[in-house]
Parts: C-alpha cells; sequence; structure tokens
C-alpha cells in the first residue's frame, strides 16, 4: 500500500511539472509613456529575429489563433485595428518551445520524498514561450514587451488546449498593456 502511495506521488508530481505547469507572465513598457496617444494598429512585417520551432511557425492554427486573441484584447483595450494609412502601432510576435529541465527540489526542502534516500527528481518538459512586441510605427521602437511560458505537454496535439492556452497567454500578457482612455478614443 505504501509502495502504490509513492508511486501515485511520483506519477501526480511528474503530471504537475509537465502537463500543469504555472504559465509564467510578464511585461515590460517603456517608462513615462502616455498610451493614449495611440490609437490604431497594425500587424507588422516580418523581423529578422531568427525562426521559433517549426511545430508553430508551420502552423496555421496556431498564427490564427495568436493573431486573433491578440486583436480580441487589444479591442478590449481601446485599440482599432488600422484598415487604411499608417497605423499608431505595429504589432509583431515570436514563438518558440525549448527543453526545460526542472529539479523538484522543493518537494525535499519541505520534507515530502520519493524514495528512501529523499534525492530530488530531475524532470524534462519543453517549454513554449509566446513574446508580444508593440512598436511604435514613426520610430519603429519597441514600446512595449510581453512575453507567457509553459509546458506544451499535450497542447501541439491538442487544437482546444492549444487554443486555451494561448488565449491566456495572450490575455495575461495584455492586461499589462496601459489601457486606452476610452474604447474609440478622444
Amino acid at each position: 500500500m505504501l509502495r502504490l502511495i509513492r508511486l501515485a506521488a511520483v506519477a501526480a508530481s511528474a503530471l504537475a511539472v509537465t502537463g500543469c505547469a504555472t504559465m509564467n507572465v510578464s511585461s515590460h513598457v517603456q517608462r513615462d509613456l502616455d498610451f493614449t496617444q495611440y490609437r490604431t494598429y497594425d500587424w507588422g512585417p516580418a523581423d529578422a529575429l531568427p525562426r521559433g520551432d517549426p511545430r508553430l511557425d508551420k502552423n496555421p492554427f496556431f498564427q490564427d489563433h495568436v493573431q486573433g486573441a491578440v486583436e480580441k484584447q487589444l479591442a478590449a483595450k481601446g485599440f482599432e485595428r488600422s484598415t487604411s494609412g499608417t497605423p499608431d502601432l505595429l504589432i509583431h510576435y515570436h514563438a518558440s518551445i525549448t527543453q526545460r529541465i526542472d529539479v523538484n527540489r522543493v518537494d525535499r526542502e519541505y520534507g515530502y520524498c520519493y524514495d528512501k534516500d529523499c534525492q530530488a527528481r530531475v524532470i524534462e518538459y519543453e517549454a513554449g514561450t509566446l513574446v508580444l512586441d508593440i512598436v511604435e510605427a514613426r520610430t519603429s521602437r519597441v514600446i512595449w514587451r510581453g512575453w507567457a511560458q509553459d509546458s506544451v505537454e499535450g497542447v501541439l496535439d491538442n487544437r482546444d488546449r492549444m487554443a486555451r492556452k494561448i488565449d491566456e497567454a495572450v490575455r495575461r500578457m495584455l492586461e499589462r498593456l496601459p489601457r486606452r482612455l476610452s474604447p474609440r478614443g478622444n
């Protein structure tokens, strides 16, 4: 019975790290920038940054869903997509997948052990990172950058899970973007 409990604890901790890892989200905004001066945006041309992972770069569902999620969140913040002329802002995004390692030493620090010698376990997983840049069109200067990182375990081959992860990442990143004064601007 004790062995079964230990096995269940190991399986649960591995699943927690790879399948349900907490999404890390952060952002950076240029200091003292008045976002009320910006009203319109559009998607910027591809830039010179290296390509990400082909599982994302060549996935039209991923690309369309990221763009749709960004456009929805920007509209909620009061920004409009430019249909003619030069927009105030250009939007770029970059996505990549990297191999990550997590050592579950926290369990040991709190007295949770999985075997007799209480060794830390090393768990390898793939993490997806989405970076969203907002560039001032007039100066080509990045004025805001947001990023989100989370495990992609069970996401790449499941459109529903991918859509939920994209929506959460974009929503949480753009929550950090300053809001315009009113939805249609003054």
